[in-house]
């Protein structure tokens, strides 16, 4: 095994400014700053950010916001005034990346429009996170996570089979256009370094797209096949078997036996081993077209035997397979302990907080747990200071309600 070694991390050196505000553009932030870039936090001087009162929040505290903004320093500044917009333009040079996810048109209204930006820092990258894109005629449109996740077709999948669509318990549409925020700055950086010639960018990231760019065949399903996929429940039109099944003492356990092989297994596993030979159930799309009959059999097989005795037998045949975990399950799963999934990010208030673990991993590289996302302005003296920006100066900034 490869011996492991600190590591600062394939950003490392990469400066980048987030004023955008609650969850997806600065998740994409986070990411970042999770492998080795500097991440500062711009935020209002009132520190009335939305993530910091979604819940949860303890004693005033924002959960969500000390891990969602971990690894990043804070400062506050109001680019709406025109001294906090003369700041905004002394920092900018100091920067690699500008990530933003106002309404379309709000930073040009504010005179910080691309010429602008790119006057002062002609290589700066400039991550335009929004809902919808900044053309189209929706470009103008509010949106949250479940809105793009309705309107990419993401939603429409889930649900009960002729029932109403439903969403998650959890805004999934933000974490996914913040994975493709932090693509987007790592795609820009790698550009940028490969050519010292190379002038900055403008990405044009919508929420929308980035859901619907993960459902890669309904497009061509419905205009080669005339199929419109929607919700199934737990079954899955693509494939058989996939369901949640329900065990004789209660137990759920999700299973997926799609391969001609693992179904085999499975067959032979539930004491019918001539199932993968019938050909209402030989091959894949005969398995979808018979999926109630099949379902049938299946799921009486395992209300007839307890969870435990499921679970072995679905081991021993290396059929995947796993009960849905809820938090607590997985804090107490020996392969997340093992792997270290949880890690713990150092805190003011709490000594530390459980967070998730840096992902992907590099074999043999370590990189140091972030601390939790800051206090409103915590880090302004030491920011600001560096940037050229005086104490007198910060001062009179501060009594001006600009910082």
């Amino acid at each position: 095994m490869t011996a492991e070694m600190k590591s600062k991390g394939a950003l490392h050196g990469v400066r980048i400014l987030d004023m955008a505000t609650v969850l997806a553009a600065p998740v994409g932030a986070t990411l970042c700053a999770d492998h080795g870039a500097e991440v500062i936090k711009l935020e209002l001087p009132d520190g009335s950010d939305a993530l910091r009162g979604l819940q949860p929040v303890k004693n005033g505290n924002p959960l969500w916001w000390k891990v969602a903004n971990r690894g990043k320093k804070g400062i506050t500044l109001d680019v709406r005034k025109p001294l906090g917009r003369e700041l905004f333009l002394e920092l900018i040079p100091h920067f690699d990346v500008l990530i933003e996810n106002f309404r379309t048109g709000t930073l040009d209204r504010w005179g910080l429009d691309m010429e602008t930006l790119h006057a002062r820092n002609p290589r700066l990258i400039v991550v335009r996170l929004t809902g919808f894109g900044q053309t189209g005629p929706y470009a103008q449109r509010p949106g949250y996570a479940r809105i793009f996740e309705a309107m990419s077709g993401f939603t429409n999948l889930t649900g009960e089979k002729g029932g109403t669509p439903l969403h998650s318990n959890y805004p999934i549409g933000d974490y996914v256009a913040g994975l493709f925020c932090a693509f987007s700055v790592a795609m820009e950086i790698a550009r940028l370094r490969g050519d010292p010639s190379m002038t900055g960018t403008e990405v044009d990231l919508s929420a929308t797209e980035a859901l619907f760019r993960l459902l890669d065949p309904l497009a061509v399903e419905y205009e080669q096949m005339n199929y419109v996929r929607g919700p199934e429940g737990n079954c899955a039109s693509y494939t058989a078997p996939s369901n949640m099944y329900r065990t004789r003492d209660g137990g759920s356990l999700s299973l997926v036996a799609s391969s001609n092989p693992i179904f085999a297994r499975l067959c032979q596993a539930i004491g019918q081993p001539l199932l993968a030979q019938d050909p209402r159930f030989s091959t894949n799309p005969a398995r979808v077209e018979h999926l109630g009959t099949l379902d049938q059999i299946i799921s009486k097989w395992f209300s007839e035997h307890g969870t435990e005795e499921v679970v072995q037998a679905l081991e021993a045949a290396q059929i995947p397979f796993s009960k849905t975990n809820s938090i607590e399950d997985i804090l107490q799963d020996p392969h997340f302990k093992a792997r270290g999934a949880v890690m713990r990010l150092p805190d003011p208030d709490y000594g530390s907080i459980p967070s998730p673990c840096i992902v992907p991993r590099v074999v043999g590289q370590v990189l140091d747990a972030p601390a939790t996302g800051p206090a409103t302005g915590q880090h302004n003296q030491d920011v600001y200071s560096r940037l050229g920006v005086s104490a007198e100066r910060l001062a009179q900034l501060q009594a001006l309600g600009v910082v």
